[in-house]
């Protein structure tokens, strides 16, 4: 009988650790608030039974007002880390990450523009319209990074040029709004997952699901894209093709979250360096990075709900903190 290789032991061991933190944060995010409830409640509840302890009251906060934020902060974390994972592989850089190279802030472009110049107000068309900055954005980088083959430094280059420009353009939209107009704009661009109830999870994880599954397609081919173009294309890849789709796929990811909850940043930054911290022999693990960005966004988004109770603070003002934190460590110990 075979045994497992020692590494993938390795993987499956720190991948289920990483996760059991992922589902401890999940239980707490649904049993924390006004109504406590311990974490065999919550999981009494999950599984049916509200038990003479919890009551309905119980069951309706954790099933109707907790469960969709809580679901939707692990999804939106494993997006932003497979999407942080994917650039980061494509460019060979810790720094090539949809944050870094401007995604989120064409996202957050898009959805000024649907808010100020249009005046719709509704979440579909703000994030319609986040959805639409988010691949233009993707769109020009990448048309203006490629010149004789995309090489990853100079898309992050790129990326950053454009970040700055749009960023200016977001602040003239600002600038030029109505005070409530600039306010609720203001509100969504933090980033914030608490206004997200049930009809807005649905098609938010429906859209990651087609699109975790695109990856899941994409991730023995990106494993080929590592070893160097050259390579690449002696084994057969047909490496622009599968790095436009990698792109996309990426670009999707980041653009769905964006548009559902606005500009989360560092997650996707953080999430695929820790899990090669976590395995150092494995590249860029994408199902691990998934699992370390879930476990980052639960973990933030509670500590935002709980930390300053019973004032909230935006998901995405928690992960600068955190993220900043971070990053600035890794460059002053010289380890990025």
């Amino acid at each position: 009988m075979l045994r497992p290789h020692r590494g993938v032991r390795r993987h499956l061991a720190v991948l289920l650790v990483t996760a059991s933190i992922g589902a401890l944060v999940f239980l707490l995010a649904l049993g924390t608030g006004e109504i406590r409830l311990s974490p065999l409640e919550v999981l009494r509840i999950l599984a049916g039974d509200s038990g003479d302890t919890a009551g309905a009251l119980g069951g309706t906060a954790v099933l109707s007002w907790r469960m969709p934020r809580a679901l939707l902060a692990l999804a939106f974390g494993a997006a932003l880390g497979l999407s942080g994972a994917i650039f980061q592989s494509i460019t060979r850089n810790p720094l090539g990450s949809p944050d870094i190279i401007g995604f989120d802030t064409g996202a957050y472009t898009g959805a000024l523009i649907t808010i100020m110049v249009t005046g719709a107000g509704g979440y579909l068309q703000i994030a319609a319209g986040a959805l639409c900055g988010g691949l233009v954005t993707a769109g020009l980088v990448y048309t203006l990074a490629f010149r004789r083959g995309m090489r990853g430094h100079r898309l992050i280059i790129v990326g950053i040029g454009v970040t700055a420009m749009l960023a200016s353009v977001n602040t003239w939209l600002i600038y030029r709004a109505d005070l409530d107009v600039a306010a609720r704009a203001a509100l969504w661009g933090a980033g914030s997952l608490e206004s997200l109830g049930w009809k807005h999870a649905l098609p938010a994880l429906a859209v990651l699901a087609v699109l975790l599954a695109l990856a899941a397609v994409l991730s023995g081919p990106l494993r080929v894209l590592r070893l160097g173009d050259d390579i690449a294309v002696v084994l057969g890849l047909r490496v622009e093709p599968v790095r436009l789709a990698l792109v996309a796929v990426g670009v999707g990811l980041t653009a769905t979250v964006t548009a559902a909850a606005g500009p989360i940043a560092f997650v996707a930054l953080a999430a695929p360096q820790i899990a090669r911290r976590l395995l150092p022999t494995s590249g860029t693990a994408l199902a691990l990075s998934a699992v370390v960005g879930a476990t980052l966004l639960a973990g933030a988004d509670w500590l935002a709900q709980r930390a300053f109770a019973p004032t909230q603070l935006p998901a995405g003002i928690m992960t600068i903190s955190l993220g900043g934190l971070y990053l600035l460590h890794r460059l002053t110990t010289k380890r990025l």
